[in-house]
């Protein structure tokens, strides 16, 4: 098979088909508990579109890195939520339903962030102004690949309960398999990227990518947000939608700069990697019993 047809076509069929086996874990009144009690929320937002881009126009600050590089990094920390980011929210035991209400605001938010953040980054670096816009079909993307998907599994597991559990473990294992293989295919499509780009900005992209993941944990848990809501907002503010970005980068319509699109590729890269490690603690750790 095509590696190309595989990733734009193959993952995200299967995406749809394990988001809806996430959703037979929830209840639609998870989602509304969300919208209900909407300060994990709130915070997480913060974070992600305040904290995110100052830890990362920081971490610029004391760099080298050519202006295009830096461009595409502030447009990283403006991207929303990526989708998989529920995967490993799911693996971890956390709280799903948050993870993907995140995904969903914030790429809605995004409409307007992330060409904000583009046109001060290209100010600030480059020194010229551009008009820079999002799609509202690359949004609705979010929608029809994870929130849909999941709130129908959810309304399945109203109906139908004894099924929903009997499919949990299943969708564990094929979640597991989805993340493994995506890790596989992002390896092996930006393998020559890790090469010759990797020594030169990897460690400001993984730098970037472990404060995002450990700001994501400990601001929330600090503020008393409960553990599972804390390990989604982890998830779902360190793993970003780069491909969102990328396209925003390479389309002739936008930016047209693929340089801008290489901290994209290697964070996309090396985040699946840290989130499952941080999986594999999390479930090293027991989880403490509720009052």
């Amino acid at each position: 098979m095509d590696a190309g047809f595989a990733i734009n076509v193959g993952l995200p069929a299967t995406l749809v088909i394990i988001m809806l086996g996430l959703g037979l874990s929830l209840r639609v009144e998870n989602f509304l508990q969300v919208i209900a009690r909407p300060w994990p929320l709130i915070v997480g937002l913060c974070c992600q579109l305040l904290l995110l881009p100052a830890v990362c126009f920081a971490i610029l600050s004391v760099s080298d890195l050519p202006v295009s590089i830096a461009v595409g990094m502030m447009l990283l920390a403006a991207s929303p939520g990526g989708t998989t980011a529920a995967l490993y929210t799911h693996l971890a035991r956390g709280d799903v339903a948050l993870s993907l209400t995140f995904a969903a605001a914030t790429s809605v938010l995004a409409l307007l962030s992330l060409p904000l953040i583009a046109n001060l980054s290209l100010a600030h670096f480059v020194g010229e102004e551009r008009a820079v816009g999002l799609q509202i079909t690359q949004v609705l993307q979010i929608f029809a690949i994870a929130l849909v998907p999941a709130i129908t599994g959810a309304m399945i597991r109203s109906r139908r309960p004894a099924l929903a559990q009997r499919l949990d473990g299943p969708v564990k294992l094929l979640a597991s398999l989805f993340l493994i293989l995506v890790i596989v295919f992002a390896l092996v499509s930006h393998w020559g990227l890790l090469l010759q780009w990797g020594p030169a900005i990897g460690a400001t992209v993984l730098i970037f990518n472990l404060l995002s993941l450990a700001l994501g944990y400990a601001v929330p848990k600090l503020i008393g947000i409960a553990r599972p809501q804390a390990i989604a907002l982890a998830f779902s503010i360190s793993i970003h939608n780069a491909a969102l970005v990328i396209t925003v980068a390479l389309s002739e319509f936008m930016l047209n700069e693929p340089e801008m699109a290489i901290p994209s590729g290697l964070y996309g890269v090396l985040a699946y990697l840290t989130s499952a490690a941080f999986v594999w603690l999390l479930n090293r750790r027991p989880v403490p019993a509720s009052n």
